[in-house]
C-alpha cells in the first residue's frame, strides 16, 4: 500500500488502523521517520511500515523493499513519491485535509 499526503494528514494514523485490522496492537505503531522501516509481528501476518520522507529515490534501492514485498506480509509505504519505481498491483491511498479536523481519503488500485 502506498500512502500519500501532506505532513500531519494522518498517514500514520491510517497505518495504526491497518495494524489493528491485522491483529497488531495499534499502540505499538509509531512513525518510522528515523528508523525508515518498522516491522510488526504477532498479528495474522508480518506488517512492515516504511517511511521514505528523509530519502532521495537513489537511496531507496538499498532498503530491500522488493524483498519485503515478496515476503508474504503487508507493507505500507509513506511518501511513495520517493520510490525510484512503482510496485505492481499496489493500492494507493491519498489522505488530504478536509474542513476543520476532517480528512478526505481516496483509494486507487492499478490492478
Amino acid at each position: 500500500m502506498l500512502l500519500s499526503g501532506d505532513l500531519g494528514a494522518g498517514k500514520t494514523a491510517f497505518v495504526r488502523g491497518m495494524a489493528e485490522g491485522l491483529g497488531i496492537d495499534p499502540g505499538e505503531v509509531s512513525s518510522p521517520t528515523f528508523t525508515l522501516i518498522q516491522e510488526y509481528r504477532g498479528g495474522r501476518m508480518p506488517f512492515f511500515h516504511v517511511d521514505l520522507y528523509r530519502l532521495q529515490p537513489k537511496e531507496v534501492d538499498d532498503l530491500g523493499l522488493d524483498e519485503i514485498a515478496r515476503s508474504g506480509g503487508v507493507m505500507a509505504i509513506e511518501w511513495p513519491d520517493r520510490l525510484p519505481r512503482g510496485f505492481e498491483n499496489a493500492i494507493t491511498v491519498r489522505i488530504e485535509h478536509g474542513d476543520d479536523s476532517t480528512r478526505v481519503i481516496s483509494i486507487y488500485s492499478d490492478r
